[in-house]
C-alpha cells in the first residue's frame, strides 16, 4: 500500500486524516500522522478558555479517540527530504529515525510571529495553544488574589491589575474583550478592588482594529470597549517590555502583570526550515489551488500542503496578496478538499481546485456581546454573540466534543463562569517537596586523637 505521511495534527492535519479515513477504501493506503501533541486544538475557543467560559479540555480533540484507522505518532518531524521521500521523526526523549513515504501532506500550522523587542520573549505570552490560554486565565485570577492582599496605591497592586494585549486583529480583540469581561466579573468577588483599579490596554500599530470587518463595525467595537473601561492605543508600537514594563512609541509606559502577544502568526519555522520543499518570501510552502506543492510552475509529485503553513492561491480574488489568509475557516475547508484530491490522484483522476468565498467574520466580545460581519451586513451585541456561539459550537469537530462545549455553556448560564485558578499545576511537585522527609546525612565517626609519644630517656653526660 502507498504510505501517506501527514506532518502536523492541527486543524488541517486532523481534518485531512479524518476525511481520508472516510474516502479511502480498505487497504487502499496507509495513513500516518505525526504531531508532538496528542490532540487538535480548536483555536477560536482559546479566548473563552482564557476567560473561564469553556473548560480547557473541551476545546481539544483527541487524535487517538477520533481517528480510527490512522496511525498516530506523538513526535516531531525534524526533517523532510522529499527528494528521497523520507522524513526524520524525533520522539521526545528518543533517538531520531527515518520514515519512508509515498505521499506527504504538510499541515504543521503556524506559531506566534514576534519581533526582537527587548523583554517580549521573557515577559509576554502568546495565545496559540490551550496551555497558553490556561496560563493567561490562571495568571489574571492569581493577580487579583495577590492584589487584594496589598494596600490601595501600592505600586505592585497597580501592576498586578494592569493587563496589556498587543495586536488588534480578531484574536487580539476577542482576547482583550473576554479578559475585560472576566475582570469585571472578578471585581464583584473582590470587594477590596474597585473597577477603576483594573487597567486594560490594547496596543495596535495600525490606525484601526479588526481589518476583517468594515470600518463602521470596527468603530462600534472601539466605542463598546471604551464603555467597558478598556483603553485602545492605535498607531502605537511596543518598544520595550523589560521587567514587565511595557513602553510604547508614544512615550507611555505600563507596568503590567500580564502581557499577551497576538500580533500575527507565521508558518511553523521548525518544519519549513528542515524541509527541502519550495517556499515563498513569507516562509510558507508554495502550492497550486489544488493544494499540490509547486516549485515555480512545476508540480512537486507526491507533496501536498494546506492550512497556515501553505501559500494557497485565493481563487475568489478577494485578497490583496492573492493567497488565502491563515485562519480556521480556510484550514478546515482546504483539508477536506486535499483529502478528496489526494484520493483522486491515487486512483488516477484529476484533482479539483480549492475555491471558498469568505462567509464573513464573527467574534465574541465577552458574555452576551459580539459582532458579526458578512459583506455589508453586520450584527452587533447580543444577537451577534448568539451567532458567534452558534457557528463555533457547530464547527467544533465531532459530536462528542460539541456536546461537551454546549453542556459547559449550559452550566455556566445557570452557575456562572468558573473562577478557580490552578496556577500551582505549573509546578505540581513544590508542595510535596516542601514537606517530604529526606534521609539524614550520614554522621561521621569522631576521629580519636593519636596517643602521645613518650619522651625518650636522656643518657647521662649527653648534651
Amino acid at each position: 500500500m502507498p504510505k501517506i505521511l501527514i506532518v502536523g495534527g492541527g486543524y488541517a492535519g486532523f481534518y485531512t486524516a479524518w476525511k481520508l479515513e472516510k474516502h479511502l477504501r480498505r487497504d487502499e493506503a496507509e495513513v500516518v500522522m505525526v504531531d508532538p501533541l496528542p490532540y487538535m486544538t480548536y483555536l477560536p475557543f482559546l479566548p473563552e478558555v482564557a476567560a473561564g467560559s469553556i473548560e480547557p479540555r473541551h476545546t481539544v480533540v483527541s487524535h487517538r479517540r477520533h481517528l480510527k484507522t490512522t496511525k498516530v505518532i506523538t513526535a516531531k518531524v525534524t526533517g523532510i527530504d522529499h527528494a528521497n521521500k523520507t522524513a526524520t521523526i524525533t520522539p521526545e526523549g528518543g533517538e531520531p529515525y527515518e520514515m519512508a513515504y509515498d505521499q506527504i501532506v504538510v499541515t504543521a500550522g503556524s506559531v506566534s510571529r514576534t519581533f526582537p523587542i527587548p523583554g517580549i520573549a521573557e515577559n509576554a505570552v502568546g495565545l496559540k495553544s490551550v496551555e497558553e490560554a490556561v496560563f493567561v486565565r490562571d495568571t489574571l485570577i492569581s493577580n487579583f488574589e495577590k492584589a487584594a492582599a496589598l494596600p490601595a496605591g501600592d505600586p505592585l497592586r497597580r501592576r498586578l491589575l494592569t493587563v496589556v494585549i498587543v495586536g488588534g486583529g480578531f484574536a487580539g480583540i476577542e482576547t482583550f474583550a473576554e479578559l475585560r469581561s472576566l475582570a469585571s466579573s472578578l471585581v464583584g468577588k473582590y470587594p477590596e478592588i474597585s473597577f477603576e483599579e483594573t487597567q486594560f490596554h490594547l496596543i495596535e500599530a495600525m490606525g484601526r482594529i479588526m481589518p476583517e470587518v468594515s470600518l463602521p463595525t470596527s468603530e462600534w467595537v472601539l466605542k463598546d470597549l471604551a464603555q467597558r473601561g478598556a483603553n485602545v492605543h492605535l498607531e502605537t508600537q511596543v518598544t520595550s517590555a523589560v521587567d514587565g514594563v511595557v513602553e510604547t512609541s508614544t512615550g507611555q509606559s505600563f507596568p503590567s502583570g500580564l502581557i499577551v502577544w497576538t500580533a500575527g502568526v507565521m508558518a511553523n519555522p521548525a518544519v519549513v526550515r528542515g524541509s527541502d520543499l519550495p517556499t515563498e518570501p513569507r516562509g510558507r510552502i508554495t502550492t497550486q489551488a489544488d493544494l499540490r506543492v509547486v516549485d515555480g510552475e512545476t508540480v512537486v509529485e507526491g507533496a501536498w500542503a494546506a492550512g497556515d503553513i501553505a501559500a494557497v492561491p485565493d481563487k475568489t480574488g478577494g485578497l490583496p496578496d492573492g493567497t488565502c489568509v491563515p485562519n480556521a475557516q480556510h484550514a478546515v475547508r482546504q483539508a477536506k478538499r486535499l483529502a478528496k484530491n489526494l484520493v483522486a490522484v491515487l486512483r488516477g483522476d484529476e484533482p479539483v481546485d480549492y475555491f471558498h468565498k469568505n462567509l464573513g467574520a464573527v467574534a465574541g466580545l465577552g458574555l452576551y456581546n459580539g459582532v458579526f460581519q458578512s459583506g455589508k451586513f453586520a450584527l452587533k451585541g447580543f444577537l451577534a454573540w448568539v451567532a458567534h456561539r452558534g457557528y463555533h459550537g457547530l464547527a467544533m469537530p465531532t459530536w462528542e466534543r460539541k456536546w461537551r462545549v454546549l453542556w459547559g455553556w449550559w452550566h455556566n448560564l445557570w452557575l456562572g463562569r468558573d473562577m478557580v485558578q490552578l496556577s500551582a499545576t505549573q509546578s505540581p511537585r513544590v508542595f510535596f517537596e516542601t514537606f517530604a522527609s529526606r534521609p539524614k546525612p550520614p554522621v561521621e565517626a569522631p576521629v580519636e586523637p593519636a596517643p602521645e609519644k613518650a619522651p625518650e630517656p636522656v643518657e647521662a653526660g649527653a648534651r
